[in-house]
């Protein structure tokens, strides 16, 4: 719990984003009304992989909600948990139409705790464009070069 109230959404944003902010409080403000505070947690180096996967289940609206889940995707401490987490929601939204995770995708891509084989089934669902299906075949081809 935090030692201070939070009276604004500058107040949240500022505790999310302050170095020396802990797991504890970091855990606390994933239950904040403000899609940028989940987004500044997300980034946020002392982020534990429980309150990243307790952030991939927040919705607001597809556009942050598509740019937390790229976050997470991105996140050091994000693990295999957390990753798979994350490529069941980008599955779930390629499936859905108007919902375009492409950013999240990507990043999924890149991260090698995930097999290519659970990634490529990503670019046979319907709201995968060509230019996202080159993208992951680019990252996961980079993957397979770097080994």
């Amino acid at each position: 719990m935090p030692s201070r109230r939070l009276h604004s959404p500058a107040d949240h944003l500022a505790l999310a984003g302050a170095p020396e902010t802990g797991a504890d409080l970091l855990r606390h403000l994933t239950g904040s009304p403000y899609s940028f505070v989940w987004q500044a947690v997300a980034v946020h180096p002392n982020t534990p992989p429980d309150v990243l996967l307790r952030l991939c289940s927040q919705q607001d609206s597809a556009w942050n909600d598509n740019r937390l889940l790229a976050l997470i995707a991105g996140h050091p401490h994000a693990g295999r948990d957390v990753l798979l987490a994350v490529l069941g929601e980008v599955t779930a939204r390629l499936g859905a139409p108007g919902n375009r995770p492409y950013a999240a995708g990507l990043r999924l891509a890149e991260r090698t705790e995930l097999e290519p084989g659970e990634i490529l089934p990503l670019a046979a669902l319907p709201g995968a464009s060509r230019r996202f299906r080159k993208g992951l075949r680019a990252r996961l081809a980079r993957r397979a070069t770097d080994r």
